[in-house]
């Protein structure tokens, strides 16, 4: 069976990434910054060969994907698996109001607990056992072909430590910057990294460029 080349991108930036704002499955729009990533990215990706672009039903997701689906012309389909991890009750608040009003959900938070689940939430072994199936049956149907796959911070955390073997309580050293470009390989053996992080579509001289 042929490989697929999967293309993760992290949507592009909200008002409450900026304000450290848990958004979980709450449906936050993108900001100008999120809607300008949005386009840059699309314009690095139109050149690619593309079978399917997949999103997160959340429209933060949905229009960063759609720019893409309108740059290259590949069809768009939402996936509600694709979802940021669900925080529950912890939706809507920023780390600080949580540190502040439950220290020891945020104890639990902060040392990744495996099974910590804020209430009405996912805990991050849930959340990893949803991707990595997912990434499984979207990734089954395109042998040698290339998707794009557009979810949310805590969906790229997962498929990077699947890609490297990385516990999922192991401290975080990789970067989940919205709407870089990083690079995967699937078999039905499980992911590898092909790279990791590249926002060279998001510096400031294509910024420059872009709102001149």
């Amino acid at each position: 069976m042929n490989a697929t080349r999967i293309i993760a991108v992290r949507h592009g930036e909200t008002a409450w990434n900026v304000d450290t704002r848990i958004q979980g499955h709450l449906d936050i729009p993108l900001n100008d910054t999120g809607l300008w990533q949005a386009r840059q990215l699309a314009r690095a990706l139109a050149d690619e060969p593309l079978a399917a672009i997949y999103t997160s039903d959340l429209q933060r997701a949905q229009a960063t994907a759609q720019a893409v689906a309108d740059a290259t012309g590949a069809p768009l389909t939402p996936e509600t698996a694709l979802r940021e991890r669900s925080f529950g009750a912890l939706q809507g608040r920023t780390f600080a109001e949580i540190e502040t009003a439950l220290p020891e959900q945020a104890l639990r938070w902060r040392k990744r607990d495996p099974h910590f689940a804020p209430e009405g939430g996912e805990s991050l072994t849930a959340l990893r056992e949803r991707i990595n199936a997912t990434v499984h049956r979207l990734a089954a149907r395109h042998p040698g072909e290339q998707v794009v796959l557009v979810p949310h911070g805590g969906v790229l955390d997962v498929l990077y430590r699947l890609a490297t073997g990385q516990e999922i309580q192991a401290p975080r050293t990789w970067q989940l910057a919205n709407a870089a470009i990083n690079r995967l390989l699937w078999t039905p053996q499980g992911l590898s990294l092909v790279g990791w992080a590249d926002t060279q579509h998001l510096d400031h001289a294509a910024r420059d460029e872009a709102t001149a």
